[in-house]
């Protein structure tokens, strides 16, 4: 095996390692306040795109509208999220999420996990994180979506 497979499958075991953690990591915050390991899940997507409908939360998970249903009730049983008519279709929902409680029920349990995450960052150049933030970008690119399961 030459220099770059072992790279390589350092790289890809490093991944697949960091991933588990995190989703590890999730499933426990999610529990901590009461949640399943999907209801963690839509509130990454919902930060990460906005407010979305319920189809679009389905078609992002890959998850059945009743099963998006339950999941949205639980998440705005505790105040996560809000159902809010959509301004440009009165007769869809958006789902929103509450950044106040956000910042008072979830920020606090990731706080430990974002100091460390910058703590490995400090210690990169600035080349070193354009190639870090390259290879994210790439990833994410090419990461093999729900629906073509």
């Amino acid at each position: 095996m030459s220099q770059r497979d072992e790279l390589l499958a350092e790289v890809q075991q490093g991944m697949v390692r960091m991933i588990a953690d995190v989703v590890l990591f999730n499933h426990a915050v999610a529990a901590k306040v009461g949640l399943g390991a999907s209801d963690s899940q839509f509130m990454t997507l919902l930060q990460t795109y906005g407010p979305l409908t319920p189809r679009q939360l389905s078609e992002h998970t890959g998850l059945t509208s009743g099963t998006v249903t339950g999941v949205i009730d639980r998440l705005e049983s505790i105040g996560l999220i809000t159902r809010q008519p959509d301004p440009n279709d009165r007769r869809k929902v958006l789902v929103t999420p509450s950044i106040e409680a956000i910042q008072e029920k979830l920020a606090p349990l990731y706080a430990e996990q974002g100091r460390r995450m910058q703590s490995v960052l400090a210690g990169r150049s600035e080349d070193e994180l354009r190639v870090i933030a390259s290879f994210l970008a790439d990833a994410i690119a090419e990461s093999q979506p729900i629906q073509s399961l």
